[in-house]
């Protein structure tokens, strides 16, 4: 989740009935969705001694501190073992991962019923999921083809907040919300519900 620590771990494998030493040099960095890096964020080598028919585990972590203020809008970050065994002419072993960091900030609550041309009040709660406060916050709401920006006070470290936004559906039928949170740490944390409006 987006804003905490994140642990891992590759597990070794010896399946043969011969003693393995293993090299293993880890990075992990910061990317777009087109998988170019961003910033490296980690790299770490170590040797592990694996016995026959033996297995281990190696964890990995990799704190928020050391990867938040790289990551970008599309919250990827990239992760690499290349595992070499030694003393085999160069056999190696590649291993990657694409982490996709969850947002779990926007929490949109609709009434069980909204009745065309009547007003109607949603309840839109965001966090800071960081461990550090957050200023400039903004909520942009998207409804009915127009948008509403609202500026927001300041969170704090893991801090939970909400407003309550009120509208008047103009048609029957589907009609979706769309909104934006951005603040000084991080942008664009999106959140989305589709309202079902009943004929009145």
């Amino acid at each position: 989740v987006f804003g905490k620590d994140i642990n891992l771990v590759l597990v070794l494998n010896n399946l043969s009935s011969d003693r393995k030493s293993i090299r293993v040099d880890m990075s992990a960095s910061t990317i777009l969705y087109t998988r170019r890096a961003v910033a490296e964020i980690l790299k770490a080598a170590t040797a592990v001694e694996l016995g026959p028919k033996q297995g281990k585990h190696i964890r990995v972590k990799i704190p928020y501190t050391h990867y938040g203020k790289y990551l970008t809008t599309d919250k990827r970050i990239q992760v690499t073992a290349l595992c070499e065994v030694m003393r085999s002419q160069g056999l190696k072993l590649l291993v990657e991962k694409t982490i996709i960091l969850e947002d779990t900030n926007i929490i949109i609550k609709v009434p069980r019923r909204v009745v065309v041309n009547r007003a109607v009040s949603l309840e839109i709660s965001y966090a800071n999921p960081l461990p550090e406060p957050v200023s400039r916050c903004v909520l942009l709401v998207t409804l009915m083809n127009q948008q509403v920006k609202i500026n927001l006070a300041r969170l704090a470290p893991r801090e939970r907040s909400k407003i309550f936004f009120e509208f008047t559906p103009r048609r029957a039928g589907p009609l979706q919300l769309q909104v934006d949170f951005s603040c000084d740490k991080f942008s664009h944390v999106k959140g989305f519900v589709t309202i079902a409006v009943a004929p009145a």
